[in-house]
This record gives structure tokens, sequence and C-alpha cells, in this order.
């Protein structure tokens, strides 16, 4: 397993990983097996934080089918995400009534990143790796835990690029 930073990757998928939840509780992301997942980087206080709206209807569209989002609160870019793991939850509930699995607040780079995010920035996919560039990444996983595509903030959680990756992989 993944110990830290991106340079030590010898996980062999995100099933390996136990991040903490919003609530506080240690959650192996193995629980996920067999679906498909989206893991985002997410902030309250962002230009691109209404997309919370965007992930919250995909994940409602797609959820049946087997697929979950994954929203991970840091607060590495511009200070965007300064509340505490409580006050995320709230406002996310409030103002987008997000529904799907959040966790507690953490470094998706530098030296305290996250292994998660070491793993994810380092893994092989076709679109680009290497630090994440701003808040609202988007990393697609597989049913078996791989990372198969990546999408930078810009790119709308609806998009045709997403959701066609998404019906992909559910599918297959």
């Amino acid at each position: 397993m993944m110990t830290s930073g991106a340079a030590d990757i010898t996980s062999d998928s995100v099933y390996e990983f136990k991040p903490t939840n919003i609530d506080g509780k240690e959650t192996s992301l193995s629980q996920f097996k067999d679906k498909v997942l989206l893991i985002v980087n997410t902030a309250s206080e962002c230009g691109y934080t209404p997309q919370y709206e965007g992930l919250q209807a995909l994940y409602e569209t797609y959820k049946d089918r087997g697929f979950v989002v994954l929203g991970f609160p840091a607060n590495n870019f511009g200070g965007q995400e300064p509340g505490t793991d409580k006050e995320i939850k709230q406002f996310c509930k409030v103002n987008y009534e997000v529904k799907f699995p959040m966790f507690s607040k953490i470094s998706v780079k530098g030296k305290d990143q996250h292994p998660l995010f070491g793993y994810l920035t380092a893994a092989d996919n076709p679109d680009f790796t290497g630090d994440i560039k701003w808040n609202f990444e988007k990393f697609l996983i597989d049913k078996n835990g791989k990372l198969i595509r990546r999408f930078r903030s810009a790119t709308k959680p609806q998009s045709d690029d997403i959701t066609r990756a998404i019906e992909k992989s559910l599918n297959s």
C-alpha cells in the first residue's frame, strides 16, 4: 500500500485506501467494489463550487446502475475550503442537497498529500498525470478500482466527455 507522496506508488487500486468520512469514521473504499466512481476534490468557496449541483445530478442519474460520486474537500487552492468537516457537510446539504458520500477535509497535493491522491495523480490513464491544478478535478474509477479517465476542473460534471465515460464504464 502507498505510504506517502506521489513517488511511492505501490497500490493496485483505490480499494486499498481507507480515508476518513465527513463524520469522522475510517471508510474503506473497498466497499465500492464493482461500482464506477467519480472522485472529486471539492471546495466550498471556489468559482467551481456550483459543480456540486452537477455532481449530485450525475449521482442521482446513475446511482441505481452502480455509480457513486465521492467528494473530498481540500483547502489546497486559495484557501477556498476553510471550514470544518461539520461546516462543509452542512454547506453541501443546505446549498446543494448533496447525498453522495463526502469525506473529511484532506490535502490533495504537496508534502502532506493524502496517499489516495498520490495514487490518483500518478496512476496511468489516457488523459494526463501529475499534480492537481485546482479544485474540482475529477477522477473516473472503473469497477476494478482503477483510474480510467481524468478531467480538469473546468470540465463540467454533466459534460458529454464525462457522461460518455460513465456510460461506457457502467456498460463494461
